[in-house]
């Protein structure tokens, strides 16, 4: 049963890229590791398999020359590259040129200034990378138009929400644009809830006191950050929030508990000057997949995205994978084991950040934790930071931590509000990287670099006269 596609534009560079790769029979599947790109390999590796085409899957935390040399020493004719590709284009035409592979490649990051047939992303149709359209959500309309006739992938959907979530497109309470798309797919496809409802993270699996104690994008005095003061409004609400002396989660709550619990909420930050934008942020949309248990952090695509942003921050985007694909027992101990790793670590790293400060510049502000946070998590914490009142919510953030002996790993944070004055943080990396030597890039809100290590005073002053041209 044929469905229409979910994204008209796209649909015939999806087709393109499907009919290379039925073609080819075999391909090796390289992805990137964090939540967007290990959904993004999840999504294409069931739909290959569906479709009865042999692969492997690889993992890569960059792709750069020496990556890209070592997928091309694997000797497969076809390389699917998903949630990244496109900004190396110009190193990976090399290589199809020399005849290593065919690539065909299903990203939505920034495109090199080079071109290649098999290339799905939606920049290359007017279609926002960042905000309208992840890895996974491109991944996944290669999946539908590798169905065949009788073929339905719309149950992967919810993968591609996940990642989507993981992308942090989901920013202002909901996702849009051609993520939509890919939602009514999912909710079609019965895999997928999606429904208005307080926006706070953890509402699968936390207690209502740390649900609020912990919500950190709307600051409530007396309850953020506040456990007393969390406790103290909870047992003050005719609500029962507790049962058999334990506390209730937000999923335990019936529906009439909920709206209770949610107007209360309201009317508290109305009352202690909470601005009116930042209360309606409490609202958003909730994306729900069905088909896994209540209350556990498979249940929520954000803690499902965090959950695999931990097995991905310490290399083990094979233990993503195979959680993604189904696995219930091994591999979803091990990722809740590298969860509670990565948020001791994540706690560590702030707590650092607020105790040595930031350094500013003219247009940004930044930090240098050398190897006292790790590479892989430097930019999760510089984004809490700047949540935080550790940093100036005015200027961007840009950290520093060491890759190796050689090399310098960057990454930028900015705000939304920001990008709507002009900020473009993948041209910065990008443009103030390749001056001292390195590479970067990434999307306007969010990017990271790598640059030689001795290279950082003169990759701060270039990347702050670039914020500077773009804020001015």
């Amino acid at each position: 049963m044929a469905v229409a596609a979910p994204v008209p534009d796209l649909a015939d560079r999806a087709t393109d890229c499907a009919d290379r790769l039925r073609e080819a029979g075999r391909a090796l599947l390289a992805s990137h590791i964090d939540a967007d790109g290990i959904t993004s390999a999840a999504i294409a590796s069931s739909a290959l398999a569906r479709a009865g085409i042999d692969h492997e899957v690889v993992f890569e935390k960059q792709l750069d020359a020496d990556s890209i040399a070592g997928i091309a020493a694997r000797e497969f004719d076809v390389v699917l590259f998903t949630d990244f590709g496109s900004g190396q284009l110009d190193v990976i035409a090399d290589h199809e040129e020399r005849g290593d592979f065919v690539p065909v490649i299903a990203d939505h990051h920034q495109p090199a200034d080079r071109d290649t047939r098999y290339h799905l992303n939606p920049l290359l149709e007017g279609i926002d990378g960042a905000s309208e359209l992840s890895g996974a959500g491109a991944s996944y309309l290669l999946a539908r138009a590798l169905e065949g006739p009788d073929g339905d992938n719309r149950d992967l959907a919810a993968l591609a929400v996940v990642g989507a979530v993981g992308d942090m497109q989901d920013s202002d309470g909901e996702l849009v644009g051609a993520n939509e798309s890919i939602v009514a797919d999912g909710v079609d496809a019965g895999v997928l809830e999606a429904r208005t409802d307080l926006d706070l993270y953890g509402r699968q699996t936390r207690p209502l006191p740390k649900l609020l104690e912990y919500a950190s994008d709307v600051k409530i005095p007396g309850i953020s950050n506040d456990e007393a003061g969390a406790i103290s409004f909870l047992t003050g609400l005719d609500v029962d929030v507790k049962r058999d002396g334990e506390w209730r989660r937000w999923v335990d709550l019936d529906g009439e508990e909920r709206q209770a619990l949610a107007s209360a909420l309201m009317r508290r930050a109305v009352a202690s000057g909470v601005p009116s934008d930042r209360i309606e942020a409490l609202v958003g949309t909730s994306y729900t997949l069905v088909d896994e248990e209540p209350g556990t952090e498979l249940r929520d695509v954000s803690e499902f995205s965090t959950l695999l942003n931990a097995t991905a921050r310490y290399e083990r985007g094979d233990v993503g994978l195979a959680v993604c694909l189904g696995d219930r027992g091994d591999a979803l101990a091990e990722a809740r084991r590298l969860l509670r790793t990565h948020r001791k670590n994540l706690s560590e790293g702030l707590q650092w950040v607020k105790t040595e400060g930031v350094t500013h510049e003219d247009h940004l502000q930044w930090f240098d934790a050398g190897s006292r946070i790790r590479e892989t998590i430097v930019g999760i914490v510089a984004g809490m930071a700047v949540g935080s009142p550790a940093v100036d919510r005015s200027k961007p953030v840009i950290a520093f931590a060491e890759e190796s002996a050689e090399e310098l790993k960057v990454s930028s944070r900015g705000s939304h509000a920001l990008v709507r004055r002009g900020l473009d943080l993948s041209a910065v990396m990008r443009e103030a990287s390749r001056a001292v030597g390195g590479d970067g890039g990434g999307h306007d809100v969010a990017a990271g670099a790598t640059i030689p290590i001795g290279e950082r005073d003169a990759f701060l002053a270039e990347a702050d006269r670039i914020v500077g041209e773009q804020l001015s």
